[in-house]
């Protein structure tokens, strides 16, 4: 029973679209491995780690932004044509 719901759980995280899953299936994955080792909670498990793993998706991915965007800056301002 626990596999239906897991496999239910990723497919809808897959079928909502790669932009707002990311970090979401790898997260459930993980989640519901430990949740089931833990004690028969696999599909807590696997609902924590995918929040846990978008909002560590989303993080990352802000950064690299953030990055990106002072790289930008910083070469912009080093410009020798100026």
């Amino acid at each position: 029973m626990n596999k239906v719901w897991i496999a239910a759980v990723l497919t809808l995280a897959m079928a909502s679209g790669t932009a707002s899953a990311k970090g979401c299936v790898k997260g459930a994955v993980v989640g519901g491995v430990v949740g089931h080792v833990a004690g028969k909670h696999a599909v807590a498990g696997a609902v924590g780690g995918c929040l846990v793993g978008r909002h560590l998706a989303n993080k990352k991915a802000k950064q690299e932004k953030e990055a990106a965007e002072s790289k930008k800056a910083e070469a912009a301002n080093n410009d020798p044509a100026k």
